[in-house]
């Protein structure tokens, strides 16, 4: 990319998501000096793609189904428990960033609901506590 042509601006900072998960503040700074774009110009653009992300990726990732089967079943209730049980912030990760907790509207899975996807692994006919038990063996 040559100084002062953004052509290439989205390519670097997929490169650097791919690399570290996520487009810190520090990133951002690094290219704009290495580039000589504005990092008012790099963020306008990262921000306007939702693929990438500023903040940093837990080590696990956990999603609850909140859709209706599941909800029925009990499936805000493993959300919020495990919300309290690990102290999940308001940015949905624990502190020390090891458990990110979401939710999603449907995973397509009803029949095996109340379901909760564990780092891309589906778990079927959950409880909070079997739930837990999983999260625990991480």
């Amino acid at each position: 990319m040559e100084k002062n042509k953004p052509l290439g601006l989205i390519h670097i900072l997929q490169k650097v998501q791919n690399e570290y998960g996520y487009i810190s503040e520090d990133a951002i700074e690094q290219i704009s000096k290495r580039f000589n774009i504005s990092q008012s110009k790099i963020f306008s653009v990262a921000s306007f793609y939702s693929q990438f992300k500023f903040t940093k990726p837990p080590k696990h990732s956990i999603k609850v189904c909140l859709g209706t089967a599941c909800h029925v079943r009990g499936g805000d209730e493993i959300f919020n428990e495990l919300k309290r049980d690990l102290n999940i912030d308001k940015d949905n990760v624990t502190p020390d960033y090891k458990f990110g907790l979401d939710h999603v509207a449907c995973f397509g899975c009803c029949a095996l609901g109340p379901v909760v996807v564990i780092n891309n692994k589906v778990h079927g006919r959950m409880t909070p506590q079997e739930a837990k038990k999983v999260i625990m063996k991480l």
